[in-house]
Order: structure tokens, then sequence, then C-alpha cells
């Protein structure tokens, strides 16, 4: 883990010797680097979640026939951004990868204090199961431990 009073340069988001969690694993599920591999997987998530994601961002995202074509360009987008090492977006599937439950996007702040802005969703399933609250304290718990962030804003959250 990098030392979190090591200072990151204007220009990056993680110290560039900084090893990028690959996974993050517990008894109800794992989460990894989202890829364009799971294209179908999230967009099934998210249509089923569509007025919940309404309700948790607060935005027009996803759209009333919003297509898989437009999913396959965010993942390339969050996938590419994840490899630059500008923002990291893990997708929060079951530990048989049958099911994708959720996403979890960790990316620079474009406000002053906060290092890093931390955002999630769970599927709509997932969240009448409870699954929110114990993604957002695992992660919570995650972020603050394995990762170089002094600040950490969690919108909606905390």
């Amino acid at each position: 883990m990098a030392n979190k009073e090591n200072s990151i340069s204007k220009d990056l988001f993680v110290p560039s010797d900084f090893e990028i969690p690959l996974l993050l694993e517990t008894d109800l599920f794992r989460l990894r680097m989202l890829s364009i591999d799971d294209v179908e997987k999230d967009y099934e998530a998210v249509i089923e979640s569509r007025e919940l994601l309404h309700t948790t961002f607060g935005g027009p995202w996803p759209r009333l026939g919003f297509t898989i074509e437009e999913n396959l360009t965010d993942l390339e987008r969050h996938q590419q951004e994840f490899l630059d090492r500008k923002a990291f977006t893990y997708t929060v599937v079951s530990l048989d990868e049958s099911k994708v439950l959720g996403c979890v996007y960790i990316t620079p702040s474009e406000v002053t204090g906060p290092d890093a802005i931390v955002v999630m969703w769970v599927r709509q399933t997932e969240y009448e199961k409870g699954l929110d609250e114990v993604l957002f304290n695992t992660v919570r718990d995650w972020v603050s431990t394995d990762w170089p962030f002094r600040k950490v804003d969690y919108p909606g959250r905390v």
C-alpha cells in the first residue's frame, strides 16, 4: 500500500507506484475491474435497476430506450480509464460470476478538499435484500485501508 502521506501529482489520480487493487472478495460478492466482457450482465442489471439508479444519482441515466450498444460504449470508457489509472470502476458480481450485482466508481474529485469520490449502486433485487448497506460498509473500509487517499467523499452517504 502506498503511503497516504505521499503527495500525488496533480496529473495523477493515484501515485505511479501505487498497486491498484484488482480484486476484493467477500462471502457475498466479488469486486473486480468492469470490462467490456461484462456488457450483457451489466446491461441486465442497469435495466432492472433503472428507477433505483435515477433515485440514487438524481439524473437521467439510464434513459428510457438505453441500448446495449450505449452500455458497451460506457464500459469501454470505464475500462480505459481504469487501465490509464484515471478512474476505477469495479463491477460487483456474484461469487460464481453469473450475475452483476452492482457497480463501484472511484473517481478524482472535481472540487477542492477530497482526494476521491466514491459512488456505488446495487441492482434493484439486491437492494431489496439489503446488499446496498453491506457493499457501502465493505467499500468504505477497503478504500480507507487499501487506497492512498487522505479524504474520500461518498455523496449521498456520509
